[in-house]
């Protein structure tokens, strides 16, 4: 039995916040002060407690929508939630909020660069939001709003204080709007989810390594290990010279990653010039939870594009609500002239195919070819791709259109 004053000791230790590199995780976890600034709408908007900004509080403002803002459902129901991160330029999307509001979800977006962007207005036929949001002209300034986001607050401001670096309070206002989503009444706070669309998916890589209250993430596009190959965020990094270490150990998502727990799904093209696909196949590589991945040849680059893929909800869906998982191709086999991939679906499969490339130069001018594969029982079979080919993977696609991958092999 331990003496009274070893007890008193133990007592009299100061409890350890729980870190990880910039972020206090303790903090960040506790539910930021709020204010609404509109509930007249379907799409309702507030403000959030950010991070400190130049010697000052901050506030962060958003967009929320849940089936009951849609007038959709009756008060007390409760709803899955989901937050919603946006890419470079971009801001928080009024009309992403009410789709995931028409899904059955409560949803949250915000803006990450200090600004607010007008009020949506909403189309008379469907209800739905319009795209006034693109136009980054008609977004104010908040006046105690945090770093913009550009390249200079991105990587040139690593260094001594990590309150003027755009990484820290993008991933900090993601998680604090989390936190803030989990203590509304009417979501479940067992059954939440994140997504984000290039740097949105980047910062989604960040925030699902460092919050394993999600159920389920998805980044579209973004990923880790920048620093390298064809990335065009290289030269930034480069630029940095002797700080180009510290922004890779503290905000490049490959370093984060590993400590993952929340299952993800990673989405993105073959040719996407932003998040080149060598960088992406490592960073799916060094997370050690359940994964999957979607990689489509020549996809779009942009928000709606991001948003777009059915997959995403279906993934989110899989966690979140009981639904049906994706297919679940294993690795791919090449032997004897053919490509063996065994898999696993909840539901029957109709197509499969093998995509490759035989062209050299940058990833992003690379034309890729598709060939049709068998769907065989739990086993695709699909055509040995030529020997001068330097990069494939196999697809998979369910009779709801669901498309998923195997890893990208290199050659």
């Amino acid at each position: 039995m331990k003496s009274l004053s070893s007890l008193l000791l133990c007592l009299a230790l100061p409890v350890l916040a729980e870190t990880v590199g910039p972020w206090n995780l303790d903090i960040l976890r506790q539910v930021p002060e709020m204010r609404w600034v509109q509930r007249d709408q379907a799409v309702h908007s507030l403000l959030y407690q950010g991070e400190e900004f130049q010697g000052k509080p901050t506030e962060v403002f958003a967009f929320y929508a849940s089936p009951t803002t849609l007038g959709e459902a009756p008060a007390g129901t409760k709803f899955p939630g989901v937050v919603l991160i946006h890419g470079g330029g971009g801001t928080a999307f009024a009309d992403w909020a009410w789709l995931w509001a028409k899904r059955g979800y409560a949803a949250i977006a915000m803006d990450l660069s200090g600004h607010r962007p007008p009020d949506p207005t909403y189309d008379p036929k469907t209800g739905a939001p319009m795209g006034h949001q693109s136009d980054a002209k008609l977004r104010t300034r908040l006046a105690n709003g945090g770093p913009n986001h550009g390249h200079p607050e991105k990587f040139d401001s690593i260094g001594g204080s990590h309150l003027d670096d755009w990484p820290f309070h993008a991933a900090a206002s993601v998680i604090r709007a989390h936190s803030l989503l989990r203590s509304f009444d009417e979501v479940d706070a067992d059954r939440t989810a994140v997504t984000g669309i290039s740097w949105g998916g980047y910062t989604t890589c960040l925030v699902a390594s460092l919050d394993n209250r999600f159920k389920a993430a998805v980044p579209v596009y973004g990923c880790g290990f920048l620093h390298e190959g064809e990335s065009v965020q290289k030269p930034s990094i480069d630029k940095l010279g002797e700080r180009a270490g510290d922004w890779v150990r503290e905000y490049d998502p490959g370093s984060l990653l590993p400590r993952c727990q929340v299952p993800i799904f990673f989405v993105n093209g073959t040719n996407d010039v932003h998040y080149v696909l060598d960088s992406y196949q490592k960073s799916f590589d060094v997370v050690k939870s359940e994964k999957q991945m979607r990689i489509e040849v020549n996809m779009r680059h942009s928000h709606p594009a991001g948003w777009a893929p059915r997959e995403i909800g279906l993934f989110i869906d899989s966690k979140c609500r009981g639904g049906a998982a994706l297919p679940v191709p294993g690795a791919p086999v090449l032997a004897d002239g053919r490509v063996r991939v065994p898999f696993t679906s909840a539901l029957p499969l109709k197509n499969a195919q093998l995509h490759y490339t035989t062209d050299g130069g940058l990833r992003s001018k690379r034309v890729w070819h598709s060939v049709d594969a068998e769907i065989g029982d739990g086993v695709i079979l699909a055509p040995a791709p030529p020997a001068d080919a330097n990069t494939w993977l196999v697809s998979v696609t369910d009779e709801r259109d669901a498309s998923v991958s195997t890893t990208v092999q290199f050659r």
